[in-house]
């Protein structure tokens, strides 16, 4: 298992890449090209566990572990994900402490949480690594919740201090659509939101993380103190190379 929660823990930057066309092959490109993680999205994405399973596979081409966004905090979803490989989960729409604490309680085994105990899933080697991989799954799998709504920014001290939340991560479309900003991005008072996120999240030992917009937001994001940061997605790297190359054609259109 590649597992990356120190790291996270000690705020390093680290740069991952957004999958969400449920295709094993962009999951093997993105691990080739020396991403510090992966994401692969479940939520908004096509694929399924089968297709997961192929895209964690896949990942094995590179050095980058593999995190999963589920489609919801729910038991079942987290245990499917983690079983298959995943080196950590993310977590949509999470608006309370007590939801913060129910993630943490699904991530990790008994008597810390009550993850179900299988001993050969994938991710315990089929069986060969799993005395390895229970010793080491709690204390090493990466929890990351999303803040998405003006309630999670309200609530954002006591999520923050929930223990074994490891990052707290920034959907900004969904966000600025919660503040009544919708995609106004560059909004000072949206701007404003991010800082203060960024300051509490810090100041409680844990990683801000954040979904780019565009690469031109990096600056300002790292500026602001964002260390855990998606900056692309297979599917937007793939739109926008085909609309660059039917506007180079166009001129030739009569």
């Amino acid at each position: 298992m590649k597992f990356i929660r120190e790291r996270v823990l000690k705020q390093e930057f680290m740069a991952g890449a957004w999958c969400n066309l449920g295709s094993p092959i962009t999951v093997e490109m993105a691990a080739r090209a020396d991403f510090d993680w992966i994401l692969i999205d479940q939520e908004h994405g096509p694929g399924d566990n089968m297709t997961l399973l192929h895209q964690i596979q896949a990942a094995e081409a590179g050095s980058a572990p593999i995190i999963v966004r589920i489609a919801w905090n729910e038991m079942p979803r987290f245990k499917r994900v983690l079983d298959l490989g995943a080196a950590g989960v993310m977590v949509p729409y999470v608006q309370t402490p007590q939801e913060a604490a129910d993630v943490v309680s699904f991530m990790r085994y008994p008597p810390e949480g009550v993850r179900g105990v299988a001993s050969t899933p994938r991710a315990a080697g089929f069986g060969h690594d799993f005395s390895e991989y229970f010793d080491a799954a709690n204390r090493s799998l990466l929890t990351v919740v999303q803040i998405e709504t003006a309630r999670a920014v309200k609530n954002l001290e006591a999520i923050a201090s929930v223990p074994g939340v490891d990052v707290l991560f920034v959907g900004p479309l969904d966000l600025s659509i919660s503040l009544q900003k919708p995609g106004r991005f560059k909004d000072p008072d949206f701007i404003e939101v991010l800082k203060h996120i960024s300051s509490v999240v810090k100041s409680t030992g844990k990683a801000a993380g954040m979904f780019l917009p565009g690469l031109p937001e990096l600056p300002l994001a790292v500026e602001l103190g964002f260390t855990f940061v998606a900056v692309c997605t297979d599917g937007g790297i793939v739109t926008s190379g085909m609309k660059d190359s039917i506007t180079a054609v166009n001129k030739y259109r009569h």
